[in-house]
């Protein structure tokens, strides 16, 4: 019965993760901003002058993914590179007033979904059920956040 129970609980989190992402999609869809955007532009937000590295770790995807990304960013005038002076290979990457107005608009939609997504459930529950994840994060050798 534990295995079972414990697999019963990944999958509900994996399809939990993702039911998130496409309510969020959805609450978002008349910014004009796609998933693959909306995520770069949180990690930028979060950690301003990332370079492309940073953002490709943090999402998980190439580099050379990153860097299209951020090039599509550019061009819709929501981030900048500038060059690194540490570095003069690499370019951090910081948002612009657009994209620090479009922040603020993901922040209110997510804020909306968040409200929606835990409704009924109390803080305290809210604590523990951070405590386990943040406990599972550090199982998987995940840096908490």
């Amino acid at each position: 019965m534990p295995d079972t129970l414990k697999r019963n609980v990944a999958l509900k989190i994996s399809i939990l993760a993702r039911q998130m992402r496409k309510h969020f999609d959805e609450a978002i869809a008349e910014l004009g901003v796609t998933r693959s955007q909306w995520t770069v532009i949180a990690v930028v937000s979060s950690r301003p002058g990332a370079t492309q590295r940073v953002i490709a770790e943090a999402l998980e995807i190439s580099e050379a993914s990153a860097g299209r990304l951020v090039d599509r960013l550019i061009a819709e005038g929501l981030v900048e590179r500038k060059p690194k002076e540490d570095d003069r290979r690499a370019h951090a990457v910081f948002l612009t007033d657009k994209g620090t107005q479009l922040t603020g608009k993901l922040g209110a939609a997510a804020t909306v979904s968040e409200d929606a997504t835990f409704a009924g459930i109390g803080d305290d529950e809210l604590e523990q059920m951070n405590a386990l994840l943040d406990r599972i994060q550090g199982n998987l050798g995940s840096p908490q956040f």
